[in-house]
């Protein structure tokens, strides 16, 4: 496939609701506010706006630079820019790493949309007995209905997915945004007006660091990266979609600004109603399948608010999912000359298939176990505590030190036509900040002890 007929986005709108829709997911809706949970409220919550900021913006800028300076997929760009080297091993690192991010994507999308399906069904209307718990591991270890919905869940994502990046992934992320934009600032105004949410506002934006430790710096640093879909090769693939004309650094900024918001809002319509009904915003992964239904049940009203919640669980996974599924289907179409539906059927099977695995780990494959993880727990550890962090690596050490500054000035400026006050920043950034911060993520994630200097900086 030649340049002239890549695909690309059809405007500076198209670029950024396509890039949001890549950036905000499950990361922002889900996995943010359970973090935030287990580490202390406010406190975190600045620690993380930091590094999103410092670490998270900047990584992202180096993402697109790449990609719009390489005109390919992740691997083919590396490859262009460093033809006479290895480095295009780093793409290949970021498409095994989208292909295992959505095979256990697949299964925790798919519980979301039995619960949806508990709230079209009005299961949330008047309080029942129920151990929300005990029907969360009941459904999970199913071996039939959340394969399912993974299957289904699969299914929507090769749909947009094959239309193409403008007529799929673009129009898509423009129809589907807004209305989780909206769907979350409806639950937030509704957790406000809760008696007793005062203290879950307190929880959240009253910063107490004396609940900060070394787990919690990483864990924030960790979830910037995860939120903001760097590290993968994602940003890379759309990065090479962003025509040569677009301001590099404003979209950078204003999909991270994005993220930040989407995922404080999210935050403001979990906790509030967490405290007014007197659960423990410390519940971890199952806060949003655990917490939240029982909270609904005591909601006057809780099934109008359970369906869009439920939904927007679903449009928040579907377009980080599209996305993702991008990365394979760009990398299978530039380097084998396949046609887009075909490349997508076959990117969809791989993660389909591993996602088959993860999803039956709760139930039928539970006694299977990889290095003492479970096969959902191992894919997970491997990607967000080996790949990702690797992969941020790759991308600040290729870009602060091996690739030509000119070059990078000349994307970052549009060939001089935009500032250049604030080049030498990135650089120092992604050169010295950037770099020593993942690799702190990386050893923690690997277990690696001995952050004395750390600790000691907290004290």
């Amino acid at each position: 496939m030649s340049n002239e007929t890549r695909d690309t986005f059809s405007g500076k709108f198209g670029v950024f609701m396509s890039v949001v829709a890549a950036a905000v997911g499950l990361g922002s809706i889900w996995r943010f506010p359970y973090l935030l949970g287990v580490n202390g409220g406010g406190a975190f919550l600045i620690i993380y706006i930091a590094f999103m900021l410092i670490i998270g913006l900047p990584v992202m800028l180096s993402e697109f630079i790449i990609g719009r300076r390489g005109q390919g997929n992740v691997f083919r760009s590396y490859k262009a820019l460093s033809p006479r080297s290895y480095w295009y091993l780093a793409g290949f690192m970021g498409i095994l790493t989208c292909l295992v991010i959505l095979a256990f994507y697949s299964t925790i999308s798919g519980w979301a949309f039995q619960y949806m399906m508990r709230a079209a069904l009005n299961i949330f209307s008047t309080p029942v007995e129920v151990d929300h718990y005990q029907y969360f591991e009941t459904f999970t270890s199913g071996a039939i209905l959340p394969l399912v919905w993974m299957f289904i869940f699969m299914t929507l994502t090769v749909i947009i997915v094959m239309l193409g990046v403008q007529k799929g992934i673009e129009r898509y992320s423009k129809i589907l945004m807004p209305i989780m934009f909206f769907s979350l600032i409806v639950l937030a105004v509704k957790g406000l007006t809760l008696p007793g949410s005062l203290e879950g506002l307190k929880f959240l934006f009253y910063p107490d660091f004396s609940k900060i430790n070394t787990g919690s710096i990483l864990s924030a640093l960790g979830q910037a990266a995860f939120s903001m879909s760097i590290g993968s090769g994602l940003m890379i693939t759309f990065g090479s979609y962003i025509k040569k004309d677009e301001n590099l650094p404003q979209m950078a900024f204003s999909v991270t600004l994005v993220d930040i918001i989407m995922a404080v809002i999210a935050a403001v319509a979990i906790f509030p109603a967490v405290f007014a009904f007197g659960m423990h915003p410390e519940e971890g992964p199952g806060l949003v399948y655990i917490v939240y239904p029982a909270i609904f049940e005591q909601m006057h009203g809780g099934n109008i608010f359970a369906l869009p919640f439920f939904f927007m669980l679903i449009i928040a996974a579907l377009t980080s999912a599209v996305t993702m599924l991008e990365v394979l289907v760009a990398f299978l179409r530039e380097e084998f000359k396949m046609k887009r539906s075909a490349a997508t059927l076959l990117s969809a099977a791989f993660p389909a298939f591993l996602g088959i695995f993860t999803t039956l780990s709760f139930g039928p494959f539970n006694s299977v176990k990889i290095f003492g993880l479970s096969i959902f727990d191992s894919s997970d550890f491997l990607a967000s505590n080996i790949l990702l962090p690797l992969g941020l690596f790759s991308v600040v050490i290729f870009l602060g030190w091996f690739y030509n500054k000119d070059h990078i000035k000349d994307e970052i400026t549009n060939q001089g036509k935009l500032s250049a006050r604030l080049f030498p920043l990135f650089l120092f950034l992604i050169r010295y900040i950037a770099p020593i911060c993942v690799l702190f993520v990386f050893l923690k994630g690997l277990g690696v002890e001995g952050f004395g200097l750390l600790e000691a900086l907290l004290k």
